[in-house]
């Protein structure tokens, strides 16, 4: 029997028994839980198989239940928040007591954001308590954009996934912390870089940390298939180098033609916000098929195509 539901109430009442619920977001399906009760907050971290130093993303129903979260808000942050909230942006922000040190790996940042899903933002506003809720996976996979994504990962570990639909961005929130009230991102993401700096002036990028980081999303090994990937700027040369195998292509917007290969065009008219849509969906199909190796093609370094040749790096590293 699916664990896909609709129904809001049955995930108010897992929520409110401290159990997990995973929840649409228009960036990726989250794996939540009551950020105040430790049972579901271990159970997070235990079905995920994530480690314990790696922070979550505290998840809030709009501005103004943040001063309830964190204790110092800079004004850039605010601009930010105002632009940007509902939105695929989390900031990084210093945390009231009150937020519990497994959320934040035992720093004294907490990260927060308002996702802009209609079906989340109802179920924030009927919670008396924010949800911690990274993506829907386990530990370093691909991240689930639909409802079936998540029921493979986890159909014998939780109750109830909260049926959206497809996530529209596709690809995980820009992570934005403060230093010295200065914006710098620690994880590129959804929201562009640009749109960012149009509205606080220039930022700078700090996004690998493998020890300690400050936010989700800064291990380099991540977002990963269990087929072997390669990133490449020449596709056409890697797949020769690749001959006898079989092989899955993932391209930006021009196709190879070549029926002997299993391809996916992420868009076709060149939209970044497309690909981006498109990229963890892309891979789980050609994760599916019993590939040797998928071979992924990089896109122009600009807008969006920063976050998504990020996510494709990850996905491919090999120490």
């Amino acid at each position: 029997m699916s664990i896909v539901s609709k129904d809001i109430q049955k995930a108010i009442t897992l929520l409110t028994n401290e159990e997990l619920v995973a929840i649409p977001t228009e960036t990726v399906y989250g794996l939540a839980g009551n950020i105040y009760s430790e049972k579901a907050v271990t159970r997070i971290f235990s079905t995920k198989k994530r480690p314990f130093f790696n922070p979550l993303i505290v998840h809030i129903s709009g501005g103004e239940v943040l001063k309830t979260i964190v204790s110092h808000i800079p004004e850039k942050a605010k601009l930010l928040a105002d632009a940007f909230w509902p939105g695929s942006m989390t900031l990084v922000l210093k945390k009231n007591d009150i937020i519990p040190d497994m959320i934040t790996a035992g720093k004294d940042t907490v990260a927060v954001r308002v996702p802009n899903h209609p079906v989340t933002l109802k179920l924030l506003k009927q919670l008396p308590f924010p949800l911690a809720a990274p993506s829907a996976n386990p530990f370093g996979c691909i991240s689930p954009t639909k409802p079936i994504h998540v029921e493979r990962y986890f159909k014998n570990d939780i109750q109830q996934v909260l049926e959206g639909g497809s996530c529209t961005n596709g690809i995980e929130s820009t992570i934005i912390g403060f230093e010295n009230n200065q914006p710098i991102i620690y994880r590129l993401g959804a929201l562009a870089i640009e749109d960012i700096e149009a509205v606080v002036g220039k930022v700078s990028i700090k996004n690998k940390k493998e020890h300690s980081p400050d936010a989700p999303g800064m291990l380099a090994r991540h977002y990963a298939p269990t087929t072997k990937t390669f990133l490449v700027e020449d596709i056409a040369s890697m797949v020769k180098s690749q001959l006898g195998k079989k092989i899955g292509l993932l391209v930006f917007k021009d196709s190879l033609h070549d029926p002997s290969l299993t391809e996916i065009i992420l868009s076709k008219k060149g939209s970044m916000h497309e690909a981006a849509s498109k990229l963890y969906d892309a891979l789980h199909e050609l994760d599916c098929k019993k590939l040797d190796v998928i071979i992924a093609e990089r896109l122009p370094d600009i807008g969006l195509g920063k976050s998504i040749n990020d996510r494709l790096q990850r996905a491919t590293f090999s120490s």
